[in-house]
């Protein structure tokens, strides 16, 4: 018996943000994120999106007055830890830990100017 839809998983993150197109452009840039689903509110509203991220879906959606914007903190495996981190820089996010060598690949961590914070790691080393 199937559990859930073929593009998901068992456990996947939802973002409620405030700036939800803003932050579909961050997550295309920074990690290459494709479009799944997208439902508008309105014009300027996400009423829900998803995205894929290598094999993971991210779900996302606009604030309302029911539903607050929260963060969430991830852990995701790009290609290549550097330069995914520059992007994210360039799209505003700050620094939280440099890109280093560590023992399970190259790791940095941002915090994005929406307030979520990501690990971001590849397998090779510099």
């Amino acid at each position: 018996m199937k559990l859930f839809p073929h593009h998901h998983q068992s456990v996947m993150p939802y973002f409620i943000l405030e700036g939800a197109f803003q932050f579909i452009d961050f997550i295309k840039y920074v990690f290459q994120a494709k479009e799944v689903y997208l439902a508008k509110r309105d014009d300027t509203t996400v009423m829900h999106a998803e995205y894929q991220i290598g094999r993971s879906t991210l779900m996302l959606c606009d604030s309302t007055e029911e539903w607050r914007p929260q963060s969430c903190s991830l852990f995701v495996y790009v290609d290549n830890a550097d330069e995914a981190v520059r992007k994210a820089v360039e799209q505003g996010s700050t620094i939280l830990m440099e890109v280093s060598d560590q023992s399970y690949g190259r790791s940095g961590g941002v915090i994005d100017p929406f307030g979520n914070v990501w690990w971001i790691n590849s397998l090779q080393s510099k």
